[in-house]
């Protein structure tokens, strides 16, 4: 997962592995939060695209910080409603 969310930002480099990898983590049990099983869907396409927004919207200080978190919200909600991804 962590090479998939650095080449979504763009990041080659391995100096901030630590704080993206933190950030995976965070997203992986914000949507748990929702009831969606995402630790055993780690690998799930829907699971995984909500981990790379969820990242690009917490990593720095992004211009479309807006645009990202309705994203995320809503990438959430499908989740939630979806058949398979509850806990």
């Amino acid at each position: 997962m962590l090479s998939a969310v650095k080449l979504a930002l763009r990041i080659t480099t391995d100096a901030y592995d630590a704080e993206i990898q933190a950030l995976i983590d965070a997203a992986i049990k914000d949507i748990g939060i929702t009831g969606v099983d995402a630790e055993s869907l780690i690998e799930d396409a829907l699971v995984v695209q909500a981990v790379k927004t969820y990242v690009r919207l917490n990593f720095g200080s992004p211009a479309d910080y807006d645009r990202l978190k309705r994203s995320y919200d809503e990438q959430k909600k499908q989740m939630q409603t979806a058949t398979g991804y509850g806990l």
